[in-house]
């Protein structure tokens, strides 16, 4: 018998359930609660560039690899062993599920990581 995976907090709204899908190609729960906090980082209105530090909330000009959440966004993205095509396949899945996203022959959705308006 598998033992059960402890929860995590979950993200916010609707952000959550699609989150979980990406729950059974993560292995532990660190990685599934670092998911979790990375997303809502990049996605949360903020003026500054997305580098690692603005991501963990930690202020520039101080120590920011002191800081817990620096540490474990950095841990998540470089260090802990999550199969990235794994995820990315998932989100490919995803995507093509949803009627909204799927390929169609009147267009194709596009999404620019830029930050340009």
């Amino acid at each position: 018998m598998a033992t059960p995976r402890l929860p995590v907090a979950a993200a916010p709204g609707p952000l959550e359930s699609y989150l979980a899908e990406f729950d059974p190609v993560l292995v532990s729960r660190s990685q599934r609660a670092a998911i979790r906090d990375y997303t809502v980082a990049l996605l949360r209105p903020n003026e500054r560039n997305k580098t690692l530090t603005a991501l963990a909330g930690t202020e520039p000009g101080r120590a920011g690899s002191l800081h817990r959440e620096e540490q474990r966004l950095q841990w998540f993205l470089s260090e802990s062993p999550w199969d990235h095509q794994a995820v990315n396949d998932r989100r490919i899945e995803l995507l093509i599920a949803d009627p909204r996203t799927r390929p169609h022959g009147q267009g194709a959705l596009v999404l620019d990581d830029s930050g340009d308006r």
